[in-house]
């Protein structure tokens, strides 16, 4: 694999920092001439254009066909986020804009998210994206059953999220309708609203008692309830600022273009890729590193917001590879970290006002 088990000079180093640096901000393959004017390369034109040719050897640069100058490769890339980025320093615009999100409340997490998304397409100049999870804890607020044979029925349930769930109940007895009324009776007046936890033995024997002679109901239901509010939580997808990338010459294509808005009408491929953020560091997924065909000539960067050990949601910019990371890393470290201390903060506060 090209670069792979080659280390680069400082000077290579230099020079591909360079050339990164100002294709992200022109947009327009680089040439050896234009490095010169570098402050920080005192080389020759012949020996910038040594090293490149080297670069692009190793796999760390590419060259258009049209063009004398080079960009970055994906692996370019992925070095310069590795190794070369500086960090970006936010202007007190930048903060002003951010901090007037965290004068939310914590309550508010909702409407902090959507307010998340638009900040960071108006900060960046990118499509923001955030992903709003329902509630780790999540409880049965109210259970339906729906008969569908004398040994099978279907148990619906609304969580407290206001989401709909449902199982498919299998028996090794009969059963009949009037003793499936009863149970839904039996449920909603025991058990609903309730965590895992505080379904008890107590709890238990109760509904077994009301159930008299179909005890046997209760194993199944428990499991299924389990299961139900123990289930993994991809959650809601938001995004804004898709036009945003119609700025960029590497989304002119009208076919690449359709697909993205399909990427992002779809939902369930992104939302499978921002579900899959890890909670202690910002990913930065660079092109075909996305495991969606689409994005092959996009970057993604994002990072969950945790609140009191949990996962509340995740935020994060889609941009073109061409993106300026240093800036949208900085950005969204900022904002997720910020987000969730205030959010700490608030819950604290309000367990102090409730003793």
């Amino acid at each position: 694999m090209p670069g792979e088990n080659r280390d680069l000079s400082e000077r290579k180093k230099l020079i591909l920092k360079a050339i990164i640096d100002t294709h992200i901000n022109m947009g327009e393959p680089v040439g050896s001439k234009y490095l010169t004017q570098y402050k920080q390369i005192a080389y020759s034109s012949a020996t910038i254009r040594n090293e490149m040719a080297e670069l692009e050897e190793m796999g760390y640069l590419e060259q258009p066909h049209t063009s004398a100058g080079r960009v970055p490769s994906q692996l370019g890339y992925r070095f310069y986020v590795d190794q070369l980025m500086q960090q970006y320093r936010l202007t007190s615009a930048e903060i002003g804009e951010l901090n007037k999100l965290l004068k939310m409340k914590a309550a508010e997490v909702n409407r902090i998210l959507d307010r998340a998304t638009k900040l960071m397409s108006m900060l960046t100049n990118y499509t923001g994206v955030a992903v709003r999870r329902s509630p780790a804890r999540q409880t049965v607020s109210r259970f339906d059953v729906m008969y569908v044979s004398p040994r099978s029925f279907i148990l619906v349930m609304l969580t407290g999220s206001g989401a709909v769930k449902t199982r498919h109940i299998h028996l090794g007895f009969d059963v009949n309708r009037d003793v499936l009324e009863k149970l839904a009776v039996t449920l909603n007046d025991c058990v609903s609203g309730m965590e895992m936890e505080q379904i008890t033995l107590p709890v238990i024997l109760e509904m077994q008692q009301r159930l008299e002679g179909h005890e046997s109901l209760i194993n199944p239901i428990i499991k299924a309830v389990y299961e139900t509010v123990n289930e993994p939580d991809e959650g809601e997808l938001i995004f804004d600022g898709v036009n945003n990338l119609l700025n960029y010459p590497e989304f002119s294509d009208i076919d690449r273009v359709r697909d993205m808005l399909e990427l992002f009408d779809n939902k369930e491929d992104l939302l499978d890729l921002l579900s899959g953020a890890e909670g202690d560091r910002t990913n930065v997924y660079i092109g075909s590193e996305n495991e969606v065909e689409v994005m092959r000539s996009s970057s993604l960067i994002f990072r969950t917001v945790k609140s009191g050990g949990r996962t509340v949601g995740v935020i994060g910019v889609i941009g073109p590879r061409r993106m300026d990371y240093s800036k949208v890393v900085t950005m969204v470290d900022y904002l997720s970290g910020s987000i969730g201390h205030m959010m700490e903060a608030d819950l604290i506060e309000g367990k102090k006002d409730d003793s």
